[in-house]
């Protein structure tokens, strides 16, 4: 019996932790094929290019909770940083980078 109620509150913990994870975190595919993997840092949410010609390489750090994000975000073929935002929508990510708010370009990352 205690042996049932250890294992019950392991699951319990496990899935607790799993459930507070916010939306933006875990691996996505980008538009470009590529996966990119968004974990916490610093208080923030870390985009990480995992696969393809950039990998290894940080492309984004984000801030938010729920469906909505703000932060940066650098295009890997030119090195260029934009303002970025992001929102999560099931298991899309719509991610847009903006020249002065006014130039924008948007892609959509599904998840892995």
């Amino acid at each position: 019996m205690r042996r049932m109620i250890i294992a019950a509150a392991a699951f319990a913990a496990i899935a607790g932790s799993t459930q507070a994870a916010e939306p933006i975190v875990g691996k996505w595919k980008t538009a470009a094929g590529s996966t990119a993997e968004i974990a916490s840092c610093g208080g923030s949410y870390c985009v990480t290019l995992k696969t393809g010609k950039h990998a290894g390489k940080m492309i984004g750090k984000m801030s938010g909770s729920g469906q909505s994000y703000s932060g940066e975000i650098t295009d890997p073929e030119n090195d260029k940083t934009y303002s970025g935002s992001a929102s999560v929508s099931g298991a899309s990510l719509k991610m847009k980078g903006c020249v002065m708010k006014v130039l924008c370009k948007s892609q959509t990352w599904s998840r892995l």
